[in-house]
């Protein structure tokens, strides 16, 4: 196994072309579509087979890659981060579809196709994006039907608006991306310390830190700690590939069929989130280095592409489409059927979100982009 020094290793993209193909990496869409299946099927009724929970961690995680990997490409071509375009640009991705779907929930409970749930303070969590602490405290009642899961998306706005900063500094400050990515993982550390400290002396809950901002963040940092080091996008490796493919890659495998096995109460709610991040970074990496090879290319097939691009609308549509699905069908047609059926109008209406406001909002993104 050979390591290179990091002045030995060459980063791929440079030039302004080669910095804006980078932005194209493969195999993202193709996870975003398996996390979104996760998410989905343990709603669907296998969570105690599929966690849904995962597949958030899954979706953080990529979140954290993704979002870092475009603010290093910035920082290398012009020097600093525009903070401004930043945040409208994570605007324009998140909030025009996430409130036309509130709406409809809105509207559907306002109208009593659905149970009407029109508690203001619930309201009030999700429409100014804090809904995970508001669920750490008061727990789901009151939410809209199908809202509840958007605790995640609070997670990863905190986390938006914090994150550009701190890296900036730190790429500011720091010559050795080798030095910004050991600084952030010390701060997965000391997240992961304090996951324990409020498990064993704080008495809180497991909701608590399955949702708080404070105790989940580190999924994405670690993101972060791979676009900024061996970023499979925009750095050579310093391993060679067998090693990838046949060493570390099993070894993340093994990672989280083992945190899977493992049932304890205080593991799960400490060292899992740690754990699963961990090996994740290896399948990450071959997901994107090598996306030609045996069941990589299974990410980047046309089908999975299409629902990795629909998968933040399908993310935000798809509890709302099943309740209501179970609500009025689940008697007449089963349960699985009642899955089936939720996924296809799953798809049709975030499909339909995806062409009305996702696909301009992300036309006029790139422009800002450029």
């Amino acid at each position: 196994m050979k390591f290179l020094s990091e002045q030995q290793v060459p980063t791929i993209a440079r030039s302004d072309a080669e910095l804006r193909s980078a932005l194209h990496i493969p195999s993202l869409d193709g996870i975003r579509a398996v996390s979104f299946a996760l998410v989905f099927l343990g709603h669907a009724g296998l969570n105690d087979i599929i966690p849904a929970g995962f597949g958030v961690t899954v979706f953080f995680l990529l979140s954290g890659y993704l979002i870092t990997t475009l603010l290093r490409v910035e920082f290398e071509k012009t020097k600093t981060i525009s903070f401004g375009k930043f945040y409208l640009r994570r605007a324009l991705r998140i909030l025009p579809p996430f409130y036309l779907v509130f709406l409809i929930a809105f509207l559907a409970s306002l109208a009593k196709i659905v149970p009407p749930a029109l508690e203001p303070a619930s309201m009030l969590a999700l429409l100014l994006h804090y809904s995970n602490y508001y669920i750490a405290e008061y727990g789901h009642k009151g939410f809209l039907m199908g809202t509840g899961v958007y605790w995640s998306l609070a997670v990863e706005e905190h986390f938006y608006l914090v994150f550009p900063c701190v890296l900036w500094l730190m790429f500011r400050y720091s010559k050795e991306r080798r030095k910004v990515a050991l600084y952030l993982l010390t701060i997965c550390g000391l997240t992961l310390l304090w996951r324990c400290a409020l498990w064993f002396l704080g008495g809180v809950t497991d909701e608590r830190i399955h949702v708080a901002t404070d105790t989940r963040f580190d999924s994405l940092i670690l993101g972060a700690v791979l676009a900024v080091y061996e970023n499979p996008a925009l750095d050579q490796t310093r391993l060679s590939e067998p090693t990838w493919k046949y060493l570390l890659l099993p070894m993340g495998v093994l990672g989280l069929l083992g945190g899977f096995a493992v049932r304890n109460p205080a593991f799960r709610e400490t060292a899992r989130y740690t754990i699963q991040g961990l090996s994740l970074l290896p399948i990450f990496v071959c997901a994107v280095r090598y996306p030609d090879w045996l069941f990589m290319r299974l990410l980047n097939l046309r089908p999975v592409v299409f629902l990795g691009a629909l998968s933040y609308s399908l993310y935000l549509v798809h509890l709302f489409v099943l309740a209501t699905v179970d609500l009025h069908f689940r008697e007449r047609i089963g349960a699985l059927d009642t899955a089936v059926v939720s996924l296809g109008f799953s798809i049709l209406l975030a499909w339909g979100i995806y062409i009305a406001v996702e696909r301009p909002c992300s036309s006029f993104r790139r422009q800002l982009r450029a």
